[in-house]
C-alpha cells in the first residue's frame, strides 16, 4: 500500500459520520486558507519604496506553501498539483483580501481559523471520536488531501 492511501484510509476512519464529513468540506479549506492568509500576514521586513509592489509576492506564506507542496509531492504528484491549484487560489485570495479588508488580514484569518476550528471539533463530538490533529499533526495536511483525493476520484483522475 501507498503511503498515501494508509493516510488517507487512516484520516477517513475519523470522519464516517455525514455531518463530520459535510463539516470537513466547509472548515478544513477554511482553515488552509486561514493559515495562508496568516502567514500572508507576517510583514517580510523591511520594503524600499520599489519593493513595495513585489510585497504581494514576498511573504512568508509562499515559502511555507512550498514546502508543503514538496510534502505532497512526495506523498502523490497527481494530489500535489491539486494542492499546488488550491493553494495558489489561497494565496491569490490572501493577497486580494489584504488589499479590500477595511481592517487587517490576519484578523480575519484568525476569527475564521478558531471559527472553522470550533466547528470540526463539533464535528468529532457529533462523529463520537477525537481530532486526529490532537494525535497527529501531519493530519493537518492531510485533511486537505483527503477532500482533494474526493474531487479526483469523483472526476476520474488517478491520485
Amino acid at each position: 500500500m501507498r503511503k498515501i492511501d494508509g493516510l488517507l484510509q487512516a484520516y477517513d476512519i475519523s470522519h464516517q459520520h455525514p455531518a463530520n464529513r459535510t463539516i470537513r468540506w466547509f472548515c478544513v479549506p477554511a482553515m488552509f486558507f486561514s493559515v495562508v492568509g496568516l502567514l500572508y500576514s507576517i510583514p517580510p521586513g523591511p520594503m524600499e519604496e520599489m519593493e513595495f509592489l513585489l510585497s504581494h509576492f514576498a511573504n512568508w506564506a509562499t515559502p511555507v506553501l512550498l514546502l508543503v507542496l514538496v510534502y505532497y509531492l512526495t506523498l502523490s504528484p497527481p494530489l500535489a498539483l491539486g494542492m499546488f491549484l488550491f493553494a495558489a487560489l489561497c494565496l491569490a485570495m490572501a493577497s486580494l483580501l489584504s488589499l479590500l479588508l477595511p481592517f487587517s488580514l490576519w484578523i480575519f484569518c484568525l476569527f475564521l481559523f478558531l471559527t472553522a476550528g470550533m466547528v470540526q471539533l463539533r464535528g468529532h463530538r457529533i462523529e463520537g471520536k477525537k481530532s486526529s490533529l490532537l494525535t497527529d499533526l501531519q493530519s493537518l495536511l492531510i485533511g486537505p488531501a483527503w477532500l482533494m483525493h474526493f474531487i479526483y476520484r469523483r472526476l476520474g483522475i488517478a491520485y
